[in-house]
């Protein structure tokens, strides 16, 4: 997944998505604390959030931006690079589990806000403290297979 480092080396920055999922993590603690309609709207706006995650990368992100506006400038340079595809997925699964959340709330299910929210922030947790990307596993996964059945 990593790619070599260099000025104009390809990939992305691993140490971003980090920061993207920290910032993620606080926002669906903050669902959590929510009650009712407040914590769907909240989820909707991470689920938004997600959706450009998903459309435009890790670094696309509000949280990208935060990171090379606030945090990268204080850090050294990546001693490697990512690649941005299977942070990208992952935005993709987070949107999906972040917008079930939202459209079976607003069908009426009372625990699909704080159980999707829950789920998101397991992930996102595992993902700031730990480097462990669900969701990009997920994708390493899915490429393994496609590449064992070609």
């Amino acid at each position: 997944m990593t790619a070599p480092a260099g000025p104009a080396g390809p990939g992305i920055d691993p140490r971003g998505p980090r920061v993207g999922a920290a910032i993620t993590a606080v926002l669906l603690v903050v669902v959590l604390l929510l009650p009712g309609a407040a914590a769907t709207a909240a989820l909707a706006v991470v689920a938004a959030l997600f959706a450009v995650g998903a459309v435009r990368g890790a670094q696309g992100t509000v949280q990208g931006l935060a990171y090379r506006s606030l945090v990268a400038p204080r850090l050294a340079p990546p001693t490697e690079r990512e690649d941005p595809r299977p942070p990208r997925f992952a935005q993709g699964v987070g949107l999906v589990i972040t917008g079930a959340g939202v459209l079976l709330a607003l069908l009426g299910v009372g625990a699909a806000v704080p159980v999707a929210a829950a789920l998101a922030l397991v992930a996102a947790v595992l993902n700031a403290a730990f480097g462990l990307c669900l969701g990009c596993e997920l994708y390493l996964l899915g490429a393994r297979l496609r590449t064992a059945r070609a």
